[in-house]
């Protein structure tokens, strides 16, 4: 549900838009629009919206109301981020070049880039942003839109003239003449209508406390050229506007003529629904995170069959240093990505996730080949295709020309994602712009959430994808599973920083924006004790992982080395969508019972090896010389193709129709061909990854043991996840928060811990219970040994640390669910396999003494606190603790 504000402000009197909208006050309502002339709808390519309609309408009542020029020589279209602001400026040159005979136009604003932006709409007819039909026709008349720099002494009939300039240019012009740019005197020779874009950013003077009186103030510049002619008219629009402020007030209540809020564009479809994702995520995993719900966007329309559609992520860091240095990070990070990293990411994170939609990408990516995956998200996401928008924070980023050329293309370019630090200014109007993700742990003033909150007022723009042939510019999927709705949801990764969120909160509501939270839930605060603190423990104490190194070339054996599993056949979906694509994704074109598989190909089997030996002669990778790059072990082809450590056992089947019997030669050439890709990629994905050593480093203990806050689901809606919540540790001095955020197993574990504590605490001068915090990435242990087979990090859940006056013991522990026994079966043999006799403390003295222990079960059913007994680690004598 959006989130409701506490107190709703005070209406606003607009006095004209007020009577504009009353039922009794004009008589010249009789004359106002009920609908669109064909004038207007003939020649505009968007069709108008009942709210724009009704602006247009406003308009031309105001302009047969008595004295009008005189009167209501400036008005204001007050309306939402992407309402279609320039739309009702089209509609409007439109209606006062035929109803009132201007054909002068001055549009200008704050910014040069929306002012190149704008003279494309109206004036590059070959540009996909034009505004106009080509050509305009009215009464029979073709009707020519030319732009210039300065208007002709003498109009001709059928020309609408428009100058675009900046604000700033505008003022030098007039305030220093010079060659080719407007002066007052040719102002004055015809009536103009001037269109303010942004009109908030002319407000200079009237804002201004102490009153300027400088000429060349951009308010005063315009109201001057108003003034040159009688006839002269202004049109402001603005999304922002601080009509709480009494001078802005005063000037604007009587200039109104149209108003619609972000609350109502949105509420009324529009635009995406805006949801906040709050996340305990580091940015790495937030970046990853966001790829995943974004390639799981492309997934959904692609089996709906909605064409080229490209949902773009924008990274959003507080300094440029930051943003330069996390798009480095966010390069090598997909260049980095293993079949099997990313598969321990997803079922880690599946594991602990709140969010409704990451559950609903976790659950599809888990029925994915992800050596497929991994090749996909390094296709997408390579360099080729990011952007740095990054400028000094004193400019507008649009004005870098290939940077804007990039950034207005987005719906038609390669690009997915864009890094940036400045607010996207003004006239930035991407629509397939789906996550925003907030990197960093500062700048948590309200200045900064106002950009922000800008920022996804911006971001919330429809995107009018085709669906079954049409094309909507409202929202049409609502009703539907929320695996769909992500197609019109854009989401915000925030950081997790109460303060942030309090200030994006006021922000948000500044501007009237409901934003929707992506799951029920609470949201708790774990704090480091103050009185752990000034432990010595927290002071100078470490922790220990374990170090990496490159795998030798000489342990690629075998075809499993490369994460290719050939004890199972291997499925190839010959139907136009592959079963795993559309696998919970709400869109099913087909299902499982409309199809069957066939045997493509066995390499074990003589009479398929021309079959197979004619797919690799497609692949220019499968010839001996490049295979053996990768392959280093490898004596000859042969051996790839027969030996049952390479590809002697594998199994190719075709998913196809039930209505086909059997393959042709064609499909079991394309199966073949397929498959081999797939060998491909991870061949190269997945060689020269690197495994862990039995050589532990530290860490310190202040790097892991910070403030921590955790966003939860309801815990009275069991559904939507474990029941999780605080648990206080007042008066428990060996553990270093104040409060233990866990679910019933790990609240279980702690207990039996503190069960044990008095034990402890006479056998050492230190026990503490460390819960290692989600965001240390850079604490984690690898799987080492002869036979490792699991490459990706593991971060354990507690560390015991103890301390006698020899020796420092800690010990790794984890509390597991025993749904999730199976899957983590490697980790818990990992802690089994550290002993003080199988691992090397580097850089310190010998007195660490690292231990791990079996998975801790609910009613300790491994029986984890006897092994500490065993272990010599817990030396007391007294019976186990039980539950009730």
């Amino acid at each position: 549900m959006p989130r409701i504000k506490k107190h709703e402000e005070e209406k606003i009197n607009l006095t004209l838009l007020n009577a504009l909208n009353g039922t009794d006050l004009f008589s010249q309502k009789s004359n106002r629009m009920n609908h669109v002339p064909l004038y207007i709808s003939d020649n505009l390519k968007h069709k108008l919206r009942p709210y724009q309609l009704e602006a247009l309408s406003h308009l031309d009542t105001v302009r047969h109301m008595p004295a009008a020029d005189k009167l209501y020589d400036q008005l204001m279209f007050y309306m939402a981020t992407g309402s279609g602001k320039t739309d009702i400026m089209a509609a409007a040159i439109l209606y006062l070049y035929h109803k009132w005979h201007y054909q002068c136009f001055l549009f200008t604003t704050h910014t040069t880039a929306v002012v190149t932006k704008t003279l494309d709409n109206f004036t590059n007819n070959s540009s996909s942003k034009y505004l106009f039909n080509d050509p305009i026709s009215i009464d029979g008349n073709n009707i020519t839109i030319q732009s210039v720099s300065e208007y002709p002494t003498e109009l001709e009939d059928g020309v609408i003239y428009i100058k675009c300039t900046g604000i700033q240019k505008l003022s030098n012009d007039m305030y220093t003449p010079h060659e080719n740019g407007v002066t007052e005197d040719s102002l004055s020779k015809h009536k103009i209508v001037i269109l303010a874009d942004e009109a908030h950013h002319f407000n200079v003077g009237t804002r201004s406390k102490k009153k300027n009186q400088d000429s060349r103030n951009w308010e005063l510049l315009l109201d001057h050229i108003r003034c040159i002619n009688n006839q002269n008219l202004q049109l402001e629009f603005t999304a922002t506007i601080d009509l709480h402020n009494p001078e802005i007030y005063q000037k604007y209540q009587n200039k109104i003529i149209a108003q619609y809020d972000l609350s109502k564009f949105i509420n009324d479809g529009y635009s995406k629904k805006v949801f906040r994702l709050q996340a305990n995520n580091s940015d790495n995993a937030k970046m990853l995170n966001a790829v995943l719900l974004s390639q799981y966007r492309k997934h959904i329309a692609r089996n709906m069959e909605i064409p080229d559609f490209k949902p773009v992520i924008l990274f959003k860091s507080n300094t440029i240093k930051v943003s330069n240095s996390t798009e480095q990070v966010f390069i090598e990070m997909i260049d980095g990505l293993t079949a099997e990293s990313l598969h321990d990411f997803v079922q880690s994170q599946q594991q602990s996730t709140q969010s409704e939609a990451l559950s609903l990408a976790y659950k599809y990516w888990l029925h994915q080949d992800f050596a497929e995956t991994v090749s996909e998200l390094k296709r997408d996401f390579r360099q080729f295709n990011i952007v740095n928008a990054n400028d000094s924070g004193s400019k507008d980023i649009l004005n870098d020309e290939s940077v804007a050329q990039k950034l207005n293309s987005l719906e038609t370019n390669s690009i997915r994602a864009v890094f940036a630090v400045a607010k996207l200014s003004e006239g930035w109007d991407v629509l397939n712009l789906y996550d925003i993700v907030r990197i960093g742990e500062k700048n948590i003033k309200p200045k900064d959430t106002n950009s922000e909150a800008q920022l996804i007022g911006r971001g919330a723009r429809y995107n009018p994808f085709i669906y079954k042939g049409k094309k909507a510019y409202t929202r049409r999927f609502d009703k539907r599973k929320p695996e769909i709705q992500l197609l019109e949801r854009l989401y915000y990764h925030t950081i997790n920083n109460p303060q942030y969120l309090d200030n994006l909160r006021k922000s948000l509501d500044a501007i009237n924006l409901p934003v929707n939270e992506d799951a029920k839930c609470h949201t708790y605060s774990a704090t480091v004790k103050s009185s752990f603190k000034r432990t010595a423990v927290y002071k100078h104490g470490n922790v220990y992982y374990n170090k990496v190194i490159s795998l030798p070339a000489s342990s690629y054996d075998s075809i499993k080395k490369y994460g290719i599993d050939t004890d199972t056949a291997s499925v190839i979906d010959l139907e136009d969508a592959t079963a795993e694509r559309n696998y919970d994704t709400g869109a099913d074109k087909y299902s499982l019972s409309s199809s069957h598989t066939i045997i493509a190909a066995r390499f074990n089997n003589v009479d398929d090896r021309a079959l197979i030996k004619a797919a690799m002669s497609y692949i220019k990778f499968f010839r001996f010389n490049t295979l053996k790059n990768y392959c280093p072990t490898l004596t000859s082809m042969n051996e790839f193709l027969t030996s049952k450590d390479w590809l002697g056992n594998a199994i190719i089947q075709a998913r196809v129709a039930n209505r086909i019997e059997k393959l042709t030669n064609r499909q079991k050439l394309t199966a073949v061909k397929r498959y081999l890709s797939f060998v491909q990629q991870s061949i190269v994905k997945n060689f020269m990854r690197s495994k862990g050593t039995n050589e532990f480093v530290p860490m310190a203990v202040k790097e892991i043991v910070n403030d921590y806050t955790k966003r939860v689901t309801d815990p009275f809606n069991n559904q939507l996840g474990p029941n999780i919540g605080p648990n206080p540790m007042t008066g428990k001095d060996w553990y270093a928060y104040d409060n233990a955020i866990v679910d019933i197993t790990e609240k279980e574990f702690i207990d039996q811990i503190g069960s044990i504590m008095p034990a402890l605490k006479e056998q050492y001068q230190d026990a503490y219970l460390i819960r290692i915090d989600e965001r240390a990435d850079n604490f984690k242990l690898h799987d080492f040994g002869k036979d490792v087979v699991h490459y990706a990090g593991y971060m354990p859940d507690f560390i015991l640390y103890l301390k006698d006056t020899d020796y420092i013991y800690q010990v790794y522990m984890e509390p597991k669910g025993e749904q999730l026994l199976q899957q983590d079966n490697w980790k818990e043999k990992l802690l089994e396999r550290i002993d003080p006799k199988n691992v090397t403390i580097l850089g310190e003295s010998q007195n660490i003494k690292l231990y791990g222990v079996k998975f801790y079960l609910r009613y300790d059913k491994r029986h984890t606190i006897k092994e500490l007994r065993d272990k010599n680690i817990l030396k007391d004598n007294n019976s186990e603790f039980s539950l009730k």
